[in-house]
């Protein structure tokens, strides 16, 4: 009977893994992964010698036959993602998604919960986010009007992600879209140079302006 079991890593500090994770680790036959230099160093930081697979998100069918083979096999698979809790932008949902078609006999599917950025902004926003939504990285280039637009409609708190390039612009789409909104801004969750913002939009873009820090941002804007 294969197994495929989703583990939720950590999204920065290796310490933040639970010990179901580890054991699942450890237990797995093959472990499938984004970047297969990012996973070493979490196997190897706990001593954990596994066989890797790359997988992301511009695998070919080769790939993705060689996944199948592997479980109709009877091997027991496991999927990370770079950091956090795979199938959360990334291609996770879509490979599990695509494995389900070949309706392989008694494959089970597993989740291993652990670390996410949303979950971990959310918890210390101060915002009330007992109803949210995310949306993930906004659009580089094309359909980003239409992206800020579908925004500006929402009246909950909002969850997106962006990067150290195009932070500044994001945060004056959202303000020409959204109107002025308090914010709360995220900066390498969990790592050595984690940092937080709190404030509005306005105060934001004078903010990040001025100290233009690197990384990733969770951004959680605040409803109206």
């Amino acid at each position: 009977m294969p197994k495929f079991f989703v583990i939720g890593t950590p999204i920065g500090n290796l310490d933040d893994i639970s010990i179901r994770a580890l054991k699942t680790l450890k237990e797995i036959d093959i472990l499938l992964c984004e970047d297969t230099r990012v996973t070493k160093r979490l196997l190897s930081h706990y001593q954990i010698k596994k066989p890797v697979i790359s997988y992301h998100a511009h695998s070919n069918q080769k790939t993705f036959q060689k996944i199948i083979n592997l479980l109709k096999s009877g091997k027991n698979l496991g999927l990370v993602s770079d950091a956090g809790t795979p199938g959360i932008s990334d291609p996770g949902n879509e490979l599990i998604a695509k494995i389900l078609k070949e309706n392989i006999k008694d494959l089970e599917i597993i989740p291993i919960p652990g670390a996410s950025a949303i979950t971990t902004a959310l918890s210390v926003s101060a915002f009330n986010v007992s109803r949210f939504t995310f949306f993930g990285f906004p659009p580089s280039k094309r359909k980003r009007k239409k992206f800020f637009e579908k925004l500006s409609k929402i009246d909950l708190p909002i969850v997106i992600f962006e990067s150290k390039w195009r932070l500044i612009k994001t945060l004056n789409e959202l303000k020409n879209y959204l109107g002025e909104r308090d914010i709360f801004v995220c900066h390498e969750l969990t790592k050595k140079f984690e940092s937080f913002f709190r404030g509005n939009l306005s105060k934001a873009i004078e903010f990040f302006e001025k100290s233009k820090p690197r990384g990733e941002f969770v951004i959680v804007i605040n409803k109206k």
